[in-house]
């Protein structure tokens, strides 16, 4: 008889990554790839068949229905409950990581590390379990550090989304939209991160995100539009 098998449903928007998570799982008898997306909007479709145990989802999608990021992950775990979910994400910096775990995802995975560290986070995620691959350890090791030696007040989760948004080129009015928050919550959320980061400038504050990879090395280098 044949034994049982999870099944796994893969979102990520960069091609070669898709095909090398396809290939690490193929071996696995434990696990089964039912269906990949390269945005939300096919996630969802995906999705809705019921064909899914544990998703495996990329961080940053931008650029469809659904968003992504934490907002993302909010809304699909309130639609499909029953899908466990996998991060596999190359903004392993502790303010993202910390996000996601206040959002009650515990099995994260760095792009930075190699993609067999999938196999036991899927396995955990089933269960209910928690998995950090060595990367993700060392930065949330890293963060309790800082946190032991530095009294700074942490960046609520939609604060910390709002900043790596607004540092990724979108303007206040064009997060709000993602969001479907009005222009007046969006711009409070990143005035009180700035206060919170002592930053009092924009350029400083899309520098901090730069520098604490809050935002992809392709998204834009240049100044978010004025829309505050």
């Amino acid at each position: 008889m044949q034994g049982f098998s999870l099944r796994v449903v893969l979102a990520d928007d960069h091609p070669g990554m898709i095909a090398g998570v396809e290939h690490s799982l193929s071996s696995i008898g434990t696990v089964r790839l039912t269906g990949t997306a390269g945005n939300s909007t096919e996630l969802m479709r995906i999705l809705d068949r019921g064909c899914c145990d544990v998703l495996v989802s990329d961080y940053s999608m931008p650029g469809n229905e659904h968003g992504d990021g934490i907002a993302l992950f909010s809304f699909l775990q309130r639609r499909y409950p029953s899908v466990k979910l996998v991060v596999l994400t190359m903004l392993d910096n502790p303010a993202v990581l910390g996000a996601l775990q206040k959002q009650g995802i515990g099995c994260i995975v760095s792009k930075s590390d190699a993609l067999s560290h999938l196999i036991p986070a899927i396995h955990a995620a089933a269960t209910g379990g928690t998995y950090y691959s060595p990367s993700v350890q060392n930065s949330l090791r890293m963060r309790d550090m800082d946190r032991a030696s530095h009294a700074l007040q942490p960046l609520s989760k939609r604060e910390l989304e709002v900043v790596r948004l607004y540092a990724s080129g979108l303007t206040v009015n064009e997060i709000a939209e993602r969001v479907k928050r009005s222009k007046k919550t969006i711009s409070t959320h990143k005035a009180r991160a700035m206060q919170k980061l002592g930053i009092e400038r924009d350029v400083d504050l899309l520098r901090y995100a730069m520098e604490h990879g809050m935002v992809a090395s392709s998204s834009k280098s240049g100044m978010p539009g004025s829309g505050t």
